[in-house]
């Protein structure tokens, strides 16, 4: 099956808000058996939208329009799908209650009768309600094609497929088992980690893939088959070379997330933690509190960016002038001063070249990271590629790592 997206908005072609949703989908659609062919971006004109709907009507099986979904009358994705497929747009009065009872709830009495677009169904669309907002998918199946809608948040275009549309999608796959695995891995560049495991490619029934992300290299295996057997046996010859080739460097499959698994441990163990980042500018903390009821293990952190942030923050001037700030010793005792700091049983402290430039004669990507638990105190010395958001984000998820690693021993 041939897939093609369509995002929706004149924002994503001026630059003014990036597209993560058609990657977010087209990482997702292999699992399904389904090929992307396509991504196009459209603004907000009714013509151009149409257009843009017609010719991936003519040349795919699967069409997925992200945005243009809301109230206001430069949402046009409805207008343009009911045009393209010669069929009248009413307001469907179930649709019209759910809008106006959730609108209620928030306290808005009466709703904006704008809203009231959001009600517009055609005769070939099925609609479905969005938990997450008050813009309804459409899934409408017609000439051998899927067309599906999805509201443009990405909050609510990630809960609405992972809830609604990929159980739905894959009922509709003819006669196909598919199963899939994610490997994460950190620690070796993307063309050491695809060199690793190049015999995989080599599996028969298996679509392979190594590519690059934030918080390292990801691996994805994909088998196809007429039998989940068959799929399963050929997922299992892959698995079995990827982690005889990368079992040191494999932190996590599947949807595994170090911040939210640091966090499950901590509050098992009824332990606390506090922070203090250098170079990756405070992106630890950010990414524990990004689990809701962060507050019960997370006290805080600082950003200590310079010397004298970190010797008031409890690091020892003598240890800064004789090892220098970016040191095994510094992030060790970064680890403990924020301990002390914050009155914390756990601390992480993180030290590095940023990049892009070496500095003082330390190469950049540099970073060194000190844990601190009850039970233990590492400290690790880590190179990654010397792109500055790589070393950042790369550099939080080793520092998270490091901890469950601490935490499970």
């Amino acid at each position: 099956m041939d897939a093609e997206i369509i995002a929706v908005g004149t924002e994503l072609l001026m630059g003014e808000t990036q597209d993560t949703n058609s990657s977010w989908i087209g990482q997702r659609l292999p699992e399904f058996g389904v090929e992307l062919k396509h991504v196009t971006i459209v603004g907000d004109d009714l013509q151009r939208l149409t257009s843009t709907v017609n010719l991936a009507w003519e040349r795919s099986n699967l069409i997925i329009i992200m945005g243009g979904l809301g109230p206001t009358l430069d949402d046009l994705t409805r207008e343009a799908i009911a045009n393209m497929l010669g069929e009248e747009l009413t307001t469907d009065p179930d649709l019209a209650k759910w809008l106006e009872d959730s609108f209620a709830r928030r306290n808005i009495n009466p709703m904006p009768v704008q809203n009231l677009r959001q009600a517009g169904v055609i005769p070939s669309s099925k609609p479905i309600r969005n938990s997450m907002g008050t813009a309804p998918s459409w899934w409408i199946e017609k000439d051998n094609r899927i067309l599906i809608t999805l509201p443009g948040p990405p909050r609510e275009l990630t809960t609405m497929w992972s809830t609604e549309i990929a159980y739905r999608l894959k009922e509709k796959l003819p006669g196909q088992k598919i199963l899939s695995k994610t490997f994460k891995t950190i620690g070796l560049s993307e063309a050491a980690v695809d060199e690793a495991v190049n015999e995989v490619y080599k599996i028969e029934g298996l679509d392979f893939g190594v590519y690059a992300k934030q918080d390292g290299i990801y691996v994805r295996a994909i088998a196809k088959a007429s039998t989940e057997k068959e799929a399963s046996k050929t997922l299992l010859k892959a698995e079995s070379i990827i982690l005889q080739s990368l079992n040191d460097y494999i932190w996590g499959t599947g949807e595994d997330y170090p911040p939210e698994k640091a966090g499950e441990l901590l509050a098992q163990q009824s332990l606390t933690l506090a922070v203090l980042e250098s170079c990756t500018g405070g992106l630890l903390g950010a990414a524990l509190t990004e689990i809701p009821g962060s507050s019960k293990y997370f006290m805080g952190g600082m950003i200590t960016y310079t010397n004298d942030m970190k010797i008031a923050s409890g690091v020892s001037s003598e240890l800064l002038n004789n090892f220098g700030a970016v040191s095994e010793e510094v992030a060790k005792e970064m680890s403990v001063a924020a301990c002390k700091r914050f009155n914390t049983d756990c601390g992480i402290g993180i030290t590095g070249i940023a990049g892009p430039g070496d500095h003082e004669g330390i190469k950049a990507g540099t970073v060194f990271i000190g844990v601190n638990t009850p039970r233990s105190l590492t400290v690790t010395k880590h190179e990654f590629p010397s792109r500055r958001p790589l070393v950042r984000n790369r550099a939080v998820t080793a520092a998270l790592l490091q901890l469950i690693k601490a935490l499970n021993s």
